[in-house]
């Protein structure tokens, strides 16, 4: 009769906690992710996050890298409105790297090599491409954007400022994604020794270990070319090295690395883009409509991650920095494996080395129809 009451009372207990247990489960597996997002400008990688039902964006901060800092600024701004999501802050960062640039670059090129992508540096491609040149302008040049800039004001708090504030308002909770140069991330750390250890986790698009060309298609194998000769070299790396490897020596909880690797089985096609443009809302699908094709999905790539880590099919552990004396290997990758590192503060990170084109692009239509659900188009 003992073991009978017992095990009723356990079944009544079992059957009270179980939907409690469901709910709580529920309720932390529902629960978007808090990221920041790190960038120059404002793309795909962009939409992903901010129309995704798993992400609550809370806050974009912007380098310069692609394009000057101040142009980024205004691109983002004019991202938010486009997507209504006028109540998320953007604080601007760094203009410029820690101590690269645009002459050093042009000496680097005339000692070592033609770069493929200079960013905000670039004037011209070094060969004929299918791809347009963007336009040439100074760091400090007004903006002013085709169509138009937003009304929205960026943040009075710098980037680096708002990055420590709010992973010391979120401690543990607030996920990064960097997909430009590394500047606002390493100026952050030496502001404040705590930073990296109070980010939940690190994802950024950068670095280089040994891409090789899978796609054949003219633009898609322009790309990959690049690291036929320099297979260590990535462009968000290069254009701020000591960046990169101040965030790599840095005491992150969890480090994961998007080199350029995956990318190159990846494409910005135009059929991508039709299904993109017909899954997105409306004035969205108008902005994906004239984004250009050809090009790698480098950043989007980070995004994806984010959304699914499933999307990875090869990964290693790998202690990773980057060489920032200034010659042939400057921004160049360094890597090791387990007992090989050299000891000098180097960070065990997740790099990501070959993902599932197909389901990532799958998940880019995913997160434009859940944008189109959310605005009611």
């Amino acid at each position: 009769m003992h073991r009978r009451a017992c095990a009723a009372l356990a079944l009544l207990v079992a059957l009270f906690l179980a939907p409690v247990a469901a709910l709580a489960a529920q309720a932390e597996e529902g629960a978007p992710r808090k990221v920041i997002i790190e960038d120059e400008g404002f793309a795909l990688m962009h939409l992903m996050l901010l129309e995704s039902r798993k992400i609550n964006v809370v806050g974009i901060t912007t380098v310069s890298g692609d394009v000057w800092a101040n142009r980024a600024t205004a691109l983002a701004l004019r991202g938010l409105e486009l997507t209504d999501r006028e109540d998320i802050p953007v604080a601007q960062g760094a203009t410029f790297p820690l101590l690269n640039s645009e002459a050093a670059t042009a000496r680097w090129e005339g000692l070592y090599g033609k770069l493929v992508w200079k960013g905000a540096w670039m004037r011209d491609w070094v060969e004929p491409t299918v791809q347009s040149t963007p336009e040439y302008h100074g760091p400090f040049d007004p903006v002013e954007l085709p169509g138009g800039n937003s009304h929205l004001q960026k943040s009075e708090e710098i980037a680096a400022n708002f990055l420590i504030r709010m992973v010391h308002q979120y401690p543990g909770e607030i996920t990064i994604v960097a997909c430009g140069p590394l500047t606002n991330l390493a100026l952050a750390q030496r502001l404040d020794p705590q930073f990296a250890s109070l980010v939940g986790e690190l994802v950024y698009m950068g670095g280089s270990f040994n891409p090789q060309q899978v796609l054949k298609d003219q633009s898609a194998a322009e790309f990959a070319r690049e690291f036929e000769n320099t297979p260590r070299r990535e462009f968000n790396v290069a254009f701020d090295p000591e960046a990169a490897s101040i965030v790599s020596r840095s005491p992150w909880r969890k480090l994961t690395v998007i080199p350029v690797d995956p990318s190159t089985a990846t494409q910005r096609t135009p059929g991508l883009l039709a299904r993109l443009e017909k899954a997105a809302p409306s004035k969205v699908a108008a902005f994906i409509a004239g984004l250009e094709p050809g090009f790698p999905l480098w950043d989007e790539i980070a995004a994806g991650y984010v959304l699914d880590p499933g999307i990875v099919t090869k990964a290693d552990q790998l202690y990773v920095d980057y060489v920032t004396d200034f010659g042939p290997k400057y921004g160049a990758t360094l890597s090791w494996h387990e007992h090989y590192q050299p000891g000098l503060g180097e960070r065990k990170a997740n790099v990501v080395l070959a993902i599932d084109p197909a389901r990532l692009e799958d998940l880019m239509v995913t997160a434009m129809r859940e944008g189109a659900q959310r605005q009611g188009n």
